[in-house]
C-alpha cells in the first residue's frame, strides 16, 4: 500500500486549482475558486474549491472531497491509482510498502524503459541500414508522412531479432522491466523483441509521456496492427492516441474527433485538425467518452465509410445516455478513411463533412434502416430485432419512449410493441465494459436522514458544517471559544468530535495538516469539511468567528430549549417543573440576546 508520508507528499506537490482549471472555467470568490461542475451537466456555478484546505464540494450533484476523491471521480480511477496518477504527474517516484499489491518493477522505470525504446525505434527508421528500415520509411512516405512529420510524431521502425532487447540491455534495463513494458517475451528461454518488422508508434499519456506502442506490419502478416498489452502504466480502454496533443484544441474549441486509426489522427492534425484522437485496438469505449467529455460538449465519431465503421457507430450508441457530451457520427464517402479522403479532396472538404454531422444515434437508423426492403413484412420485422438489439442498452433511459416511437414510425410498427421489442431484447455485439471500481464515497448519493430532522436541526446542520470548514481553514481565530464549542448541543455528534480533534491540534497548525490530523479521527472528515456551502468570507477573520460561533450557539440553545418543553410534557412534580420552566426561561433570554446580536451584525 501508499504509506501516508507519500500521499501528503503527492497533495503537497499538486496544484489543486490549476489541475481542476485544466477543464473548468473557475472565478475566484473570496478565498474560494467557484465554477460549473465538470460531473453533471449544469449552467450556474455550483461547484467550489478551497485552496487553503484543499477540499472541493458540488452543491448541485453533492459530491465533493479532497484531490484525490476528484481525480478518482474525473479519471474513473481507484483511490490508489488516484494517488498514483498525481504522483506521475509531479515526477514523485512512491515507496509503497510491503503488502501492496502494486507488484513489480516501479513504474518511472517502465516509462523510463519504453522512453528509451522510442527513441531506438526513431532513430533506426531515420537512420537505419538495409531493406527493413528502407521500406519503413517507404510505407510511412506513402501515407504522405516525411522525416519531418516523422520526428514530430516520434514514429520508428522495430527490426526485432533482439536488437531493442540488446540495446535496453545495454542501458541498464532489466529483463523484467521490458517483460513488464511489454517490449520483450521470452521464447525458447530466449528474451526477445515483442515488436519486429513493424512501423512503430508511440502511445503517449496525458502528460506526454511514451506509455505504450502501436506496431503496423508491412506484409499481409496479421494482425495488421499489434498494440502493446495492458500494463502498469497502460490501460486500453481508458488511453487515446495523440490525447496529449489534442487535449488543449478540443479544450478551446469544446470539440473531440474521434477516429480509428494512427495515420488517420496524424494525417488529421498535420492538416490542421489538431483536435483529433483515435482509440487503440478496441472499440470507443465508456471511459473514453468520460474523459473528451471532460473537455468537449461535442464528441464527433469519424468511422470509416465500410461495415466496420457501421459497426463502430452502432456500438458506440450504448453510450448517447452516459454524456453530457453531443454525441454525433460521421462517415465518409467511398469507403475512404480521413488520411485517403484528406489526400483525395483536401482540408476544406473534411471540414464541410465534420460540419455536416449528425447525431448518432440518427445515423444509425438510417443506415441499418437502408438495408432492409421495408414494404417486405418479413424484413419489417427483421430490421425491429435488429435495431432492437442495438438499442438495448438504452433500455434503462428516459429517452427510450422517443427513440421507440422514432423506430415505430419509420418501420410502421405499434409504439407499444416496438418498446416491448427493445426491453426484451439482448444488446447486440457489446463489448464488457470493465466494472467501475469501488466508488469513492463522495459519490454516494446523500442519505435520507436529513428528511427526519427539522428546520431548525436542518438549519443548524448546516451551520456547523460551515463552522467546521472556518475552523479548518484559520482555526487560531476560533480557539478562544473553546469553552462555547464544549457547551454546545450539536445535531450531528461527529460534527463535535471533529471541532475538537481540530481543537486538540497545536496553535499555528497548517489547514492542510488540520485536515489530515482530523482525518485520523473521522475518515470521512474531508467530505463534510468540502460540504460548506457559502464562499469564504474576506471579511476580518474574527468576526467571522464571532457571527458563526453565535449562529451555532443560537440553533443549539433552541434545541435546548425544544428538549426542556418536551420534559415539562412528561413531569409530574411541580418542583421539577418549575426549575424546568425557570432553566427555559434563561434560556429564551439568551436566544434574544444571540438573535439581537446577530441582527444587529459585528462591525
Amino acid at each position: 500500500m501508499i504509506s501516508d508520508e507519500d500521499k501528503e507528499r503527492v497533495r503537497k506537490e499538486t496544484d489543486f486549482v490549476a489541475l481542476v482549471s485544466e477543464t473548468v472555467p473557475l472565478k475566484q470568490r473570496g478565498g474560494e475558486f467557484w465554477g460549473c461542475c465538470p460531473f453533471h451537466h449544469e449552467k450556474s456555478p455550483s461547484f467550489k474549491i478551497n485552496p487553503s484546505t484543499g477540499l472541493w464540494h458540488c452543491f448541485g450533484c453533492g459530491k465533493g472531497g479532497d484531490v484525490f476523491d476528484y481525480i478518482c471521480e474525473r479519471e474513473n480511477l481507484s483511490f490508489p491509482d488516484a494517488i498514483r496518477y498525481l504522483a506521475d504527474r509531479s515526477g514523485i517516484e512512491l515507496t509503497e510498502e510491503h503488502g501492496s499489491t502494486h507488484h513489480g518493477p516501479k513504474r518511472n522505470r517502465l516509462i523510463d524503459c519504453l522512453t528509451e525504446a522510442q527513441a531506438f525505434y526513431a532513430l533506426l527508421l531515420l537512420r537505419g541500414k538495409g531493406k527493413d528500415c528502407a521500406a519503413g520509411r517507404s510505407y510511412l512516405a506513402g501515407r504522405g508522412f516525411g522525416s519531418s512529420v516523422c520526428r514530430r510524431w516520434g514514429l520508428g521502425f522495430a527490426p526485432g531479432h533482439a536488437q531493442l532487447v540488446s540495446h535496453l540491455s545495454q542501458k541498464g534495463f532489466s529483463a523484467a522491466e521490458m517483460i513488464a513494458a511489454d517490449l520483450a517475451v521470452e521464447r525458447n528461454n530466449h528474451l526477445q523483441d515483442r515488436f519486429y518488422d513493424r512501423v512503430m508508434f508511440p502511445i503517449r499519456d496525458e502528460g506526454g509521456r511514451v506509455i505504450a506502442f502501436g506496431g503496423r506490419v508491412l506484409t499481409d502478416a496479421k494482425p495488421k496492427y499489434l498494440n502493446t498489452k495492458e500494463t502498469a502504466v497502460f490501460h486500453k480502454s481508458k488511453h487515446m492516441f495523440a490525447f496529449d496533443r489534442a487535449k488543449e484544441t478540443i479544450t478551446a474549441q469544446r470539440t473531440a474527433i474521434v477516429s480509428e486509426g494512427y495515420t488517420d489522427v496524424i494525417a488529421m492534425h498535420e492538416a490542421g485538425f489538431t483536435n483529433a484522437v483515435a482509440a487503440l485496438g478496441t472499440s470507443f469505449s465508456l471511459d473514453h467518452v468520460r474523459t473528451l467529455s471532460r473537455f468537449a460538449h461535442t464528441i464527433i465519431c469519424l468511422f470509416d465509410g465500410d461495415a466496420a465503421g457501421q459497426r463502430a457507430a452502432e456500438r458506440a450508441v450504448r453510450y448517447v445516455t452516459q454524456t453530457d457530451a453531443d454525441l454525433r457520427c460521421v462517415v465518409l464517402p467511398n469507403n475512404l478513411d480521413p488520411a485517403e479522403f484528406l489526400d483525395t479532396y483536401g482540408p476544406d472538404a473534411l471540414r464541410e463533412e465534420l460540419g455536416k454531422s449528425r447525431p448518432l444515434i440518427d445515423f444509425v437508423f438510417e443506415h441499418r434502416l437502408a438495408g432492409y426492403d421495408l414494404t417486405v413484412p418479413g424484413q419489417r420485422v427483421k430490421a425491429l430485432h435488429e435495431l432492437a438489439s442495438i438499442l438495448a442498452p438504452l433500455k434503462n433511459s428516459v429517452l427510450l419512449d422517443g427513440y421507440a416511437t422514432r423506430l415505430a414510425d419509420a418501420l410502421g410498427t405499434n409504439v407499444a410493441e416496438t418498446r416491448r421489442a427493445i426491453q426484451q431484447a439482448k444488446p447486440a455485439e457489446l463489448e464488457t465494459e470493465t466494472t467501475p471500481r469501488d466508488q469513492p464515497v463522495h459519490a454516494q448519493q446523500p442519505s435520507s436522514e436529513m428528511r427526519t430532522f427539522s428546520l431548525d436541526e436542518r438549519r443548524q446542520i448546516l451551520v456547523e458544517r460551515e463552522l467546521l470548514a472556518s475552523m479548518a481553514e484559520n482555526l487560531d481565530a476560533f480557539r478562544t471559544y473553546a469553552d462555547r464549542l464544549g457547551s454546545f448541543s450539536w445535531t450531528d455528534p461527529v460534527h463535535e468530535t471533529i471541532a475538537w480533534a481540530m481543537l486538540a491540534t497545536p496553535a499555528g497548525t497548517t489547514p492542510r495538516e488540520i485536515i489530515t490530523t482530523v482525518e485520523a479521527v473521522v475518515p470521512k472528515a474531508r467530505q463534510i469539511l468540502a460540504e460548506s456551502q457559502f464562499p469564504a468570507s474576506s471579511d476580518d477573520v474574527e468576526k467571522r468567528a464571532a457571527f458563526l460561533i453565535d449562529q451555532v450557539d443560537l440553533f443549539s440553545t433552541k434545541r435546548r430549549i425544544r428538549g426542556i418543553k418536551a420534559r415539562l410534557q412528561t413531569s409530574d412534580q411541580s418542583q421539577d417543573a418549575e426549575k424546568l420552566f425557570r432553566e427555559a426561561t434563561q434560556l429564551q433570554r439568551y436566544v434574544n440576546e444571540l438573535s439581537e446580536r446577530l441582527s444587529e451584525g459585528y462591525e
